[in-house]
């Protein structure tokens, strides 16, 4: 066991590949501490293992370093990378100095020393590195044994594990490009220095793909492999990703295969009302939501949704061009953002603003629902030539947001959202699929994924005055990575 507890203390120091901030205060939260790791393990470490390594999906404040503002590590920031560089999202309500560096990203002005890279980056790679050693406690039949843990048990836990550094390493080669691959908790300061080089991005997605098939084939058929943990990653969720990484690599004719796939579980259907996928008083009953993060108040280390104390701070707020993205009346804008009362309905987990200010909210973030796994399907159909399969899903996703209660209880006018016609144009029904997306999906952090995928992000960000060039499809590697590394880590062409 000296040996495993050796590899932690390197991974802690190294800082994911020899590249810790020097503006760290405090271990990351949750990491395994010499009491856990001894020469006596128990189930619980191997559990804590697993699950500490969801740590880093939490939107909870302070979970590496300590009000770490500049280095982008306060909080896990998708919704910088995503949402306010794809311009649906300003930074504040009333625009002032205040974290220029997320301005950065809104008009493209952004050095690789930009804080919002070096977070992501140690986000994720910090998620990996746990994930990692939990995948060597699990895969050691010395260590199984010793602590007597059920086949069916170990292999859910392994099922996670892949799942979860497929998850990191799907958000690493979106925001990077070629990134560093490791697969096995490093045993020396030289093996850190060898793994500390970039791996063409093929590799990741044959990594991340890899991940994906053993989780799929570890995990139960059930739709929460642990009902008294309904967190937990499920094997809807294993195929849901599957899907997105074929979505991602235009696979057209897997993405079909594999929403099919899911869909036939039986476990998710689009809810009838549009909110209750957000709603925290419904999070882990709803029939949509495949994978979210658990935020729960009052817990020690503190585990709470910390997005909406910067909602009270007068962070995060639509851009005019997001608003008017909306067609008439449809209920969906104020789900997710009440403009009058400054409130973003969707990360507070309500519509009249509670847990507005709270730094420990219950709300859950959510990374996959049906809805939108159902409009990758309707991509892939159009691609494929499938005009009125693709329009069909279209018109679901149409249908359920027009027959949502509203928001505010008042009535939805006739004739809003009405279905969209047949048609044989790719281009038409791509049209319309982007639209949907962007406003069934507001402030989920996927539309710069999907600007960037679909190549029309230049045209889109040009064209709203942001300063986007070609080379911006992929971010900057984090200028300290670069340094720390000795050049090892190279940097991306234009920056």
């Amino acid at each position: 066991m000296k040996t495993i507890y050796n590899s932690i203390i390197l991974v802690f120091l190294i800082a994911t590949f020899i590249s810790c901030n020097d503006e760290l205060t405090q271990d990351p939260i949750g990491l395994l501490t010499l009491d856990q790791i001894d020469a006596n393990p128990t189930i619980n470490t191997l559990e804590s293992s697993v699950s500490s390594s969801y740590q880093l999906l939490a939107s909870s404040l302070n979970l590496i370093g300590n009000w770490d503002w500049d280095g982008g590590a306060v909080l896990r920031n998708d919704f910088i990378l995503q949402d306010i560089a794809s311009n649906d999202m300003n930074k504040k309500w009333n625009p002032d100095g205040d974290q220029a560096w997320m301005d950065e990203l809104s008009n493209f002005s952004f050095t690789p020393s930009n804080g919002a890279f070096n977070g992501i980056w140690l986000y994720d790679y910090e998620g990996i590195n746990r994930v990692n050693l939990a995948i060597s406690y699990l895969t050691n039949t010395e260590i199984t044994q010793m602590v007597g843990i059920s086949d069916s048990r170990k292999n859910q836990l392994l099922g996670e594990a892949y799942f979860l550094r497929a998850f990191y390493y799907f958000d690493l080669v979106n925001n990077f490009g070629d990134v560093p691959l490791l697969t096995a908790p490093l045993q020396s300061f030289e093996e850190a220095f060898d793994v500390a080089v970039r791996v063409p991005s093929d590799e990741i997605w044959i990594q991340i793909n890899a991940d994906l098939s053993e989780a799929k084939t570890l995990l139960p058929n059930t739709k929460y492999p642990d009902p008294s943990q309904p967190w937990r990653v499920s094997k809807g969720a294993v195929i849901g990703l599957q899907a997105k990484a074929a979505l991602y690599n235009e696979n057209w004719s897997e993405v079909v295969s594999l929403v099919s796939e899911l869909e036939a579980l039986g476990f998710y259907s689009l809810n009838a009302n549009y909110f209750d996928s957000f709603d925290v008083s419904k999070e882990f009953s709803d029939d949509e939501v495949i994978f979210a993060y658990d935020h729960v108040s009052s817990q020690n280390p503190r585990n709470g949704n910390g997005l909406c104390a910067l909602v009270g701070w007068g962070f995060i707020a639509p851009s005019d061009d997001f608003i008017n993205s909306f067609e008439a009346n449809d209920p969906r804008l104020l789900y997710t953002v009440d403009v009058p009362n400054q409130n973003v309905s969707k990360i507070l987990g309500n519509t009249v603003g509670d847990n507005k200010g709270n730094d420990d909210s219950p709300s859950n973030k959510i990374f996959m629902r049906y809805a939108d796994v159902l409009l990758w399907k309707a991509e892939a159909l159009n691609e494929n030539g499938d005009y009125a399969g693709a329009v069909a899903i279209i018109n679901q996703i149409r249908s359920r947001a027009r027959t949502s209660p509203t928001a505010d209880g008042s009535m939805i006018p006739a004739g809003t959202l009405p279905n969209r016609g047949s048609s044989t144009s790719a281009s038409e029904i791509k049209g319309w699929l982007m639209h949907e997306r962007r406003v069934e999906l507001g402030f989920e952090s996927q539309r710069f994924n999907d600007l960037k995928r679909w190549e029309t992000a230049k045209t889109v960000l040009t064209s709203l005055g942001r300063n986007f060039q070609d080379h911006n499809y992929v971010y900057p590697i984090p200028q300290g990575e670069v340094d720390k590394s000795g050049g090892t880590i190279t940097q991306n062409v234009g920056y």
